[in-house]
């Protein structure tokens, strides 16, 4: 894995808020991703959805809407499938995402398995940290690409710099693609930037950094595994997103999130 960080690459992800690191896992790292990530959707595919445990989340209603064309979304897969769990604990990416972020410390937010079907729809515009249930402009996530990202399958694109501006408003990803230009109207005026990546490739983002991605113009899905992540130490904001419930209802806002069962710390590594 190719997580050692150089001044300038920690320089231009606080700059512009994303960071592609090409090469991230070798062959082999990335076989075992791709054939772990492909288990562990597949079994969460033909297992029952329940939401009231904060877990088992997939796409939901009719699967010819316009979001269930956007992506295949496995949300928590690690913690249904034990070689997922081994990835996602990895303390080499809690060591990078704490190194990017500048924090002390860095938990597992929620993990993310992404396939955009074949002829897939494009993901709108939007924020990440907006949905979860704390508020951090240091929140992050990493996103690995298991197929080639390009342009004409739906590679990511960003607003540099938005991170900076961001407020904890947000739009949702529907099918106008441009929904959250009506929230952020001055960010018409950025520049896009097109973020394609070779299978196996990283690419680190903020939480509060606007992205989305293209449309799958391709007869193959283009696969990706993800991971958000929360800097150690914050605090319920009162959302729910995917807590489980009984947690969710035992927070008070303000509480910090650091039950290890639910968020997992992986930077710094335990000492037990």
């Amino acid at each position: 894995m190719k997580n050692a960080l150089t001044d300038a690459q920690i320089a231009e992800y606080r700059e512009n808020g994303f960071l592609v690191i090409e090469g991230f896992l070798d062959e082999d790292e990335l076989a075992t991703w791709s054939s772990v990530t492909d288990e562990a959707v597949a079994q969460r595919l033909n297992q029952e959805v329940t939401l009231d445990k904060g877990v088992w989340l997939t796409n939901q209603g009719d699967p010819d809407s316009f979001y269930a064309q956007v992506f295949t979304q496995c949300l928590k897969l690690l913690e249904t499938h034990e070689g997922m769990r081994e990835l996602m604990l990895d303390p080499r990416l809690g060591e990078t995402a704490a190194r990017l972020a500048g924090v002390s410390g860095i938990r597992i937010w929620h993990d993310q398995a992404l396939y955009k079907p074949p002829f897939g729809n494009p993901t709108g515009w939007h924020l990440d940290n907006p949905y979860w249930s704390f508020s951090s402009r240091d929140a992050l996530s990493l996103w690995v690409a298991l197929d080639d990202a390009t342009l004409g399958n739906g590679c990511l694109w960003y607003l540099p710099g938005t991170h900076r501006t961001a407020r904890y408003e947000n739009a949702g990803i529907g099918p106008n693609q441009a929904d959250l230009f009506k929230v952020y109207p001055e960010w018409r005026a950025i520049e896009p930037v097109a973020c394609p990546c070779s299978a196996g490739s990283a690419v680190f983002h903020n939480g509060l950094v606007a992205h989305g991605a293209g449309a799958n113009m391709t007869n193959r899905p283009r696969r990706a595994m993800t991971c958000a992540y929360m800097p150690d130490g914050s605090v319920f904001n009162g959302a729910r997103n995917v807590l489980p419930s009984a947690y969710f209802e035992s927070l008070t806002v303000g509480q910090v999130l650091d039950d290890d069962d639910v968020n997992p710390l992986i930077w710094p590594p335990s000492q037990d």
